[in-house]
């Protein structure tokens, strides 16, 4: 079928490996194989599929690393190989993506550290690497992608610090950094995200006080950041979301060293 532009087969019980024959489908642009009982290697022959937009492999049984062929994918915008097993690290081709939009690798078992490349991809507006065995700190670069809106990195090694050029990705509505190693303060900068809806950094080993700025954030609808070593006292313009909590104090004037 030369000429098949799009092909869904997702949400069924197909299982057995991808075949290799796809890659004959010179003008496919959408591939969709989630939510099936795939198994084996991602063919790499994929990568010749030059027309394709979007590949959605998730939900399967996927082995192997992610083919660096991938990478060859110049008009892809939407890659989906979340819930998976696939293992080995992040191929640094996948830095060619440059119209990539959305990137979902969570739960797979993928290891290594994230890729600085995907500060570069600047029409990123979704990463999901939750729930993977990547270690290691958060690149610096990812406050360069202006268009994000999504950030998961939660259930992985992560360490360092929390970067505080995170503050400069003014249209995010989500960060999720729960249950990783992060030291170190919450940057005063993530006061900035005026779209904020979700702030989840539970389960890490940050510390210092809650920054003030944090009250900023007029459209956040979750604020999670239980399971660290914070002290000190909790910023006043919190209190409408924490009233009914008996023993909790509250810091004046805006101030984290300050109590009332």
């Amino acid at each position: 079928m030369s000429n098949l532009s799009g092909l869904y087969l997702g949400g069924n019980e197909l299982s057995g490996e991808v075949p290799s024959a796809l890659g004959n489908l010179s003008n496919l642009q959408t591939l969709g194989l989630g939510g099936n009982e795939l198994s084996g290697d991602i063919p790499s022959i994929l990568g010749n599929l030059s027309n394709l937009q979007s590949i959605d492999l998730g939900g399967n049984q996927l082995i192997g690393e992610i083919p660096s062929a991938l990478g060859n994918l110049s008009n892809l915008w939407h890659l989906n190989l979340r819930g998976n097993e696939l293992s080995g690290e992040i191929p640094s081709a996948l830095g060619n993506l440059s119209n990539l939009r959305t990137l979902d690798l969570d739960s797979n078992e993928l290891s290594g550290s994230i890729p600085l490349f995907l500060g570069n991809l600047s029409n990123l507006l979704h990463i999901s690497l939750g729930s993977n065995e990547l270690s290691g700190e958060i690149p610096a670069s990812l406050g360069n992608l202006s268009n994000l809106k999504g950030l998961s990195l939660s259930d992985n090694r992560l360490s360092g610090e929390i970067p505080p050029s995170l503050g400069s990705l003014s249209n995010l509505q989500e960060l999720n950094l729960s249950n990783n190693e992060l030291s170190g303060e919450i940057p005063p900068s993530l006061g900035n995200l005026s779209n904020l809806l979700w702030l989840i950094l539970s389960v890490n080993q940050l510390s210092g006080s809650i920054p003030h700025e944090i009250s900023r954030l007029s459209n956040l609808r979750n604020l999670n950041i239980s399971g660290n070593q914070l002290g000190g006292c909790i910023p006043v313009g919190l209190r409408t979301a924490l009233t009914g909590n008996a023993g909790l104090s509250f810091c004046s004037s805006g101030r984290t060293g300050q109590r009332e």
